[in-house]
């Protein structure tokens, strides 16, 4: 195959579970940029309905779609719906996210609970619902997004100066994914599924000026993650450029883990 075709999606059909959020966005962009029908779905429906108008109007094949992952019926609905109007699901970015609650000073057993539910029982729920649909297909790929802090410890002095922690679920959770990965690949191999992860550091948004400073002051490239750093990692993971790759943790951090 030309080289330049092992990174085309024509004619596949991805699904990027909160798919209008800071990452899922140029996700949801990049896949379709390289030819993939796109759905963008998550509990807010109107906001994918948006992220779907501007990327349509630009010529671009991205629909939304409804989703909620604290429901296994939605997650099932949501599957049959693919299966009807696209006939398969070829490609699964597991990318949304629930924040509930801080470090362990404040984080509560209520906020906790209310994170595992999207971030934990729905991922899971996401991986066996359209898994099962891949397995029908003997083919299929899963792209989890996790995070530098599914693989290694916070540094809690970036945060000083700012009103900005992190939370002690989404380090839980995270570190569950990048596993459950391995499983994931290890079981759904036999059926011609490939499961990988992305592992991304930071992505600067509005965070104040000390925290971008303090942050990139602790990683090689010297900055913290912007727009295009994700959709190369993402197409690559998604498409034939990455066929003999499974159960692999891509780091897109900007080198924080390397030292």
């Amino acid at each position: 195959m030309n080289t330049n075709d092992l990174f085309r999606l024509d004619g596949r059909v991805a699904l990027v579970t909160g798919g209008a959020g800071i990452y899922g966005t140029h996700i949801t962009r990049a896949l379709a940029e390289v030819g993939a029908n796109v759905i963008v779905a998550s509990r807010n429906l109107e906001q994918c309905e948006a992220v779907a108008a501007q990327m349509s109007s630009e010529g671009l094949k991205v629909f939304a779609r409804h989703l909620d992952l604290g429901s296994g019926e939605s997650i099932r609905d949501l599957c049959d719906g693919i299966v009807a109007d696209f006939g398969k699901l070829d490609i699964l970015f597991n990318n949304a996210v629930a924040r509930a609650g801080g470090d362990p000073s404040t984080v509560t057993e209520e906020d906790w609970v209310r994170a595992m539910e999207i971030n934990s029982t729905g991922f899971f729920l996401a991986c066996k619902i359209f898994g099962e649909q891949m397995v029908k297909q003997r083919s299929g790929v899963i792209v989890n997004i996790s995070s530098i802090y599914g693989v290694v410890g916070p540094n809690f002095n970036i945060y000083e100066g700012t009103d900005i922690t992190s939370p002690a679920n989404y380090a839980f959770a995270k570190g569950g994914m990048v596993n459950f990965t391995r499983y994931a690949a290890s079981y759904y191999g036999r059926f011609g599924i490939r499961v990988n992860c992305i592992s991304p550091g930071g992505f600067q948004t509005d965070q104040p000026d000390v925290f971008i400073k303090n942050y990139s002051k602790q990683t090689p490239l010297g900055r913290m993650a912007t727009d295009d750093d994700i959709k190369g990692a993402a197409v690559f993971l998604a498409s034939d450029a990455s066929a003999y790759i499974t159960g692999h943790n891509l780091m897109v951090d900007g080198g924080w883990t390397a030292i």
